[in-house]
């Protein structure tokens, strides 16, 4: 069990062969954003050790994008029903967001 407030890290990577990425965009490939949220949740799930049922995606940025093999850092917090993110490459922010999880797989 975590406490009501909590936060954790990951590395967050794509690899050139995933299967989305040969159509989006031919010959430019970039991550397509829905594939980064679904990273964020697998992360959680990870992180927290349990399957989260999402019920909303109230905010949701993308700032800039993410190439496949980029190295990025995924920035989790957690908190009551809210899981907020932050996807960030060095410095540069690259999206960010939260989800709004049922109170049945929440903290």
């Amino acid at each position: 069990m975590r406490p009501s407030d909590a936060s954790h890290e990951a590395v967050l990577r794509i690899a050139r062969s995933h299967p989305s990425l040969p159509g989006h965009f031919p010959g430019r490939p970039l991550v397509p954003g829905v594939l980064l949220l679904e990273s964020v949740l697998q992360a959680a799930e990870r992180w927290l050790d349990r399957p989260l049922e999402v019920r909303g995606l109230p905010l949701a940025k993308f700032n800039a994008p993410l190439l496949p093999e980029q190295e990025a850092r995924l920035l989790l917090y957690a908190r009551h029903e809210e899981l907020r993110f932050r996807i960030l490459r060095g410095d540069t922010l690259l999206a960010q967001g939260a989800f709004t999880l049922t109170s049945e797989t929440a903290a």
